[in-house]
């Protein structure tokens, strides 16, 4: 069996970042210099452990989070086991497509590496993923990496990154030179400078700080020192009297800022010309968060409703998320948990307390990545794999079925794009259906659902690249052809106003009749809120049986809206009276009366269409500035900032997803091939009159 590490030396950390930031090329160093991998893979050549997938490979980008095992023991501690720890390290995507994978795992994960590209800095994706971080309260690491470029700026990105996502963001390293002359780093705890020798910068060298950069570094040595210690009384006190202060204890004072989320340390270098990741790696076991460091975990039994914690601990009842599900070409179904307390023992049984359904615990595996080494145990604080789970997928806990406890689930993000999708052949008809529930099952962001008009099979998810790797994902993985057709924007409709309605159905014919009478308050919610119901039923007017028949009928009835057929969202429908027959009332009844209510009320509550309007960032010469906003214009976009990037604009607007469909090309065109963008969801916005007409008539044919 393999070494049990105690609690306090295990960190599970993610990577994240913007598209093209550098995470997997940080993590393939880390895997590297951790001794997983004995050869350095490139994104650019096709050789990553992380990106495994084919279609990963051949675009270079991350599609799945990968998780692996490492251990690595800190620089200074000279080889000295006594120090190595365990990494659990997640790579995440940073395509906007694939949110929902960093999402995921950052519910699981305990602290964070966000790696910045150093010539842009902040960029679009990076500021949505830290908001991730910051809703479920990850100490984070910022790692500066590309500081070898041309146009890279350490003091543009640090600037970057304290305007507009912390300002308790605080540089731990400063880069000696910079762009083709940046050459190692000075750690600003220690006040010594770092170079890193041997063909793959293996080696690191301790030296004095040059003398060109020593006033700056003294500069920041203070700063840092001030920052550290406000977070202890002790030290403060020390520094007022001027006494010295031991490196160790401003390493536990910033160690404490961290996990508070008082302070965010800023590391640098450039991962591709191997500079910079064992110190980043250090800073990992330093100032990163062990499971033990975090408060315990909470939950809700679900036999009494009440809360209850479990601390991260060996001998606590057993309790786990599922935070992943995904189709494994080698095992089928490879089920990925985060164990919070207790341990799974192999040929256990244990509780899905979301779905109440006992399953058995066949095979454990650690991953690394794209290959496997099987357990017989996992304890608190570990991220596993379990194989040949029948019911358990993304988001469900499970727990000891003596002790149950339900977790809290991961919210993910409405699929915001749909299409149709068709096998090529009859016999690719039966093969699409399984395909495509098992990739639904893996991804929570990807819908799969029938068109009840023609019969067709409507797949939706979070972008035109997201549907594409889906489709492509068919092809391989399944051996299923099948044809795309144009993706379709996912509208959906609401309404501005209110309105009560009656909803009364009554048939008799002979024998047994038909009788369901109900009268509904139909009331606008704000944006996002979603869709609510509720009984406000006195007297008994409505007998208590029938009341989830019309909570159906309106669920239902909101399924096809009034304008142009599609969902009705951020309404609350009260059902405040209504009368029923001692004979012929049923649930049928009271369900057809709820949902025809429901859409008179609808029709009077001004009805209105909503599109998913889209966050997006333009990046190219100043030379094309005004055809290219001239251009956002013309697609009912709004522009929100202008700023200036190295040589480059760069431009912030919103603009309806509709408008965006082949975007890529047309920019090529306008900036003959020097512009790029990303796009990412925003919000829901009403549409325009005549733009909506156009959809409504678009709907009827």
């Amino acid at each position: 069996m393999a070494q049990k590490y105690p609690i306090e030396k295990v960190r599970d950390i993610g990577i994240i970042a913007h598209i093209d930031a550098g995470k997997t090329t940080v993590s393939e160093r880390v895997l590297f210099y951790t001794g997983v991998s004995h050869k350095i893979g490139e994104v650019h050549d096709g050789t990553t452990v992380m990106d495994w997938m084919e279609q990963e490979r051949e675009r270079g980008i991350t599609i799945t989070a990968a998780a692996t095992t490492c251990f690595w023991t800190p620089s200074y501690a000279k080889g000295d086991k006594a120090f190595e720890h365990r990494i659990n390290l997640i790579d995440t995507p940073g395509h906007i497509d694939f949110t929902v994978e960093v999402k995921r795992s950052l519910r699981v994960l305990d602290g964070a590496v966000v790696v910045f590209d150093g010539v842009s800095g902040v960029e679009p994706q990076s500021e949505t993923n830290w908001h991730y971080a910051d809703d479920y309260g990850v100490p984070r690491l910022c790692f500066i990496n590309k500081l070898d470029r041309m146009g890279a700026s350490f003091e543009n990105s640090l600037q970057s990154i304290k305007d507009r996502l912390n300002p308790n963001a605080i540089p731990i390293q400063l880069p000696i030179g910079i762009e083709a002359g940046f050459e190692g780093l000075v750690d600003l705890l220690r006040m010594k400078a770092y170079y890193f020798e041997g063909n793959n910068g293996e080696t690191i060298v301790e030296k004095d700080i040059p003398e060109n950069l020593k006033e700056s570094a003294a500069k920041h040595h203070e700063a840092l020192v001030e920052k550290i210690v406000e977070q202890d009384d002790d030290l403060m006190h020390k520094y007022l009297e001027k006494h010295e202060i031991t490196l160790a204890e401003l390493k536990k004072a910033l160690r404490k800022g961290v996990l508070s989320l008082k302070i965010i340390p800023v590391l640098t270098g450039t991962a591709l010309k191997n500079k910079g990741t064992q110190l980043m790696l250090d800073a990992v076991v330093d100032y990163l968060p062990s499971p033990i460091d975090l408060p315990p975990t909470k939950g809700t039994n679900p036999n009494t409703g009440a809360e209850e914690f479990r601390k991260p601990d060996d001998n606590e009842p057993f309790v786990a998320l599922a935070f992943k599900v995904a189709a494994d070409p080698f095992v089928g179904a490879l089920t990925f948990f985060r164990v919070y307390s207790g341990t799974l023992k192999k040929g256990t049984y244990v509780l899905n307390s979301t779905k109440d359904s006992q399953e058995r615990i066949g095979r454990i595996i650690r991953l690394h990545a794209n290959h496997r080494e099987e357990i017989d145990e996992i304890s608190a604080g570990e991220i596993g794999g379990l194989v040949g789970l029948k019911d358990t997928s993304t988001g469900d806990t499970l727990c000891d079925p003596e002790h149950p406890l339900v977790l809290e689930r991961i919210d993910f993000p409405e699929p915001v794009i749909s299409a149709r999708v068709e096998p090529k052949t009859k016999a690719d008809q039966e093969k699409m259906g399984m395909a495509l529930r098992r990739l639904a099952e893996e991804d929570p962001t990807f819908r799969v659902s029938g068109d009840p008009d023609t019969g067709d099979t409507i797949i939706a998810g979070m972008g035109e690249l997201h549907l594409d790797v889906l489709v492509d994902r068919m092809r391989r993985e399944f051996a299923v052809d099948a044809k795309m057709g144009r993706p379709q924007v996912a509208y959906k409709e609401t309404i501005k106003g209110s309105a009560e309605a009656e909803g009364k159905y009554i048939k008799q014919s002979g024998g047994r009749g038909q009788y369901g009478h109900v009268r509904l308050k139909i009331e606008t919610q704000e944006r996002g809120a979603g869709f609510e119901f509720v009984n406000a039923i006195k007297g008994g007017a409505i007998p208590n049986e029938f009341i989830p028949a019309v909570e159906k009928g309106v669920i239902e009835a909101a399924t096809r809206g009034v304008v142009a057929g599609y969902q009705l969202v951020d309404l609350k429908v009260t059902l405040y009276d209504g009368s029923y027959h001692d004979v012929d009332s049923s649930e049928a009844a009271f369900k057809i009366a709820a949902s025809m209510g429901f859409q008179e009320g609808v029709r009077n509550s001004k009805p209105i269409l909503l599109e998913p309007v889209m966050k997006i960032q333009v990046i190219a010469p100043a030379d094309f500035l005004g055809d290219i906003t001239g251009d956002i214009s013309s697609k009912r976009g709004r522009i929100e900032a202008m700023n200036d990037r190295f040589n480059t604009k760069v431009i912030d607007a919103q603009v309806p997803l509709s408008e965006m469909f082949g975007y890529a090309t047309t920019l090529r065109s306008i900036t003959q091939g020097r512009g790029n963008f990303t796009m990412e969801f925003d919000h829901y916005d009403e549409v325009p009159n005549s733009v909506a007409q156009q959809i409504i008539e678009g709907k009827k044919k």
